[in-house]
């Protein structure tokens, strides 16, 4: 969102567009690649392209955020949702995989990735955007036969939606959990965790899964032994402290501030990127990142002073 060749794009085409047609998708996925040649690319989508391949489409509002047609309010919604078309309705996430995969060729890796049914269900049942998000918890803490419904759909969709990307040709998957953080430490395993665990187990290890779960800090040992071969960090937490948590075997993403990207010069973000890689260095699997996504707002030069201290460390 911060490079001008995608808001160049962004001029022609609304974001479900760009989404939705493979050779856009495809162009905006090698964009930050062509510019800053990083070691992968990650594909071009959105979280929500799973409840609308389950029949509840999404669109963005002109005050800006994301608006659902309908909300999940019952077991009923619940029961229309359909698992069993969603690879065939997401061919085009399929598509935009071979084109950028066949584009890259053997040097760049390329990710794919879900969102959790956790965050995803969160969406879902406020409809979208919301201040606060309360109706999955709500329906976790007072009715867990349809929770679990939900969650079972989810699970089954997700899980084929990760198998077609790898068929399609992704190096590697990523799973967001971006509200797994608002979930107490108690709730998180049953709420969140084990479905994301029942995901990783189905791929079966056909190539390497990164957990991501936005601000949960206190359940280390639900997400250590969750199958995932990397877990990354958000920019809350301290990188040393999590080295000093999880096990050797499992690999550690993050965790640069994504807001220095915005509002600092290049010297600081400079200097951060090099204090965490100082901070982790001599741990195997160790991957540099932010901890969390690129604000729209990031500044080039602070991106280009990311990539040149991680490619000049020793």
């Amino acid at each position: 969102r911060a490079l001008p060749e995608y808001r160049k794009l962004k001029e022609k085409h609304t974001f479900l567009q760009l989404v939705q047609t493979p050779e856009l998708a495809a162009e905006v996925t090698l964009q930050p690649v062509r510019r800053f040649g990083f070691d992968a690319a990650i594909l071009f989508s959105d979280i929500l392209v799973i409840p609308e391949a389950m029949g509840q489409p999404y669109r963005f509002r002109e005050t800006g955020g994301i608006e659902m047609d309908f909300k999940i309010q019952s077991a009923a919604d619940i029961e229309k949702l359909s698992v069993e078309r969603v690879c065939e309705k997401l061919n085009y996430v399929a598509a935009a995989l071979k084109i950028s995969r066949a584009k890259l060729g053997e040097q760049t890796a390329l990710i794919g990735f879900s969102g959790s049914p956790w965050t995803l269900a969160t969406f879902m049942m406020e409809g979208g955007n919301a201040k606060k998000y309360t109706k999955a918890k709500a329906l976790f803490d007072s009715d867990k036969k349809t929770f679990f419904a939900l969650m079972e759909k989810l699970t089954a969709a997700v899980t084929a939606y990760l198998q077609m990307q790898t068929a399609a040709g992704a190096d590697a998957l990523q799973i967001f959990d971006s509200h797994g953080g608002h979930l107490p430490a108690g709730e998180f395993q049953e709420a969140s965790g084990r479905w994301m665990r029942e995901i990783i187990a189905n791929l079966r290890a056909q190539v390497p899964v990164t957990v991501f779960s936005l601000g949960t800090h206190g359940n280390w040992n639900d997400l250590a032994t969750i199958g995932a071969n990397v877990l990354g960090i958000d920019w809350q937490f301290s990188l040393t402290d999590a080295r000093k948590i999880l096990p050797k075997n499992i690999g550690i993403q993050g965790n640069l501030n994504p807001a220095l990207l915005a509002e600092a010069m290049p010297e600081k973000v400079a200097a951060e990127t090099n204090r965490l890689l100082v901070e982790m260095h001599g741990r195997n699997g160790y991957i540099f990142n932010l901890g969390h996504g690129v604000p729209p707002a990031a500044k080039l030069e602070n991106i280009a002073a990311l990539v040149e201290t991680v490619r000049g460390f020793k």
